[in-house]
């Protein structure tokens, strides 16, 4: 951890960390380093972590995805058997116009 190389910020430098993070001066670098509370991250401990309930995040991050992928393709699935039952009974209606067509006698006038 880099707090091990540094020393506490004095009372001006202490407010350079957020949420109740530790300032550390490096003075190899000349500049502050925070050490964070659990639940905040980043440089300056200005990202709060949100914790997964889940005891395997990588876990539930590939269920997440297998769901999302299973109603895609459910979506894609509805969206063929919407247009081929189109395609169906516009092709039913033309053989009906036809046949009826067919068999009309035209006058003769």
């Amino acid at each position: 951890m880099m707090a091990d190389h540094g020393e506490l910020c004095d009372e001006k430098e202490a407010a350079y960390c957020m949420n109740g993070g530790i300032c550390y001066k490096i003075s190899s670098m000349d500049s502050l380093s925070c050490v964070c509370s659990e639940s905040y991250r980043g440089s300056r401990c200005e990202h709060f972590q949100l914790f997964s309930s889940s005891p395997n995040a990588k876990e539930a991050g590939l269920i997440a995805a297998v769901v999302i992928v299973a109603l895609l393709i459910l979506a894609m699935l509805a969206v063929v058997i919407y247009y081929v039952r189109k395609m169906l009974k516009a092709r039913k209606q033309s053989q009906q116009n036809n046949h009826q067509e067919y068999w009309r006698v035209k006058s003769r006038v």
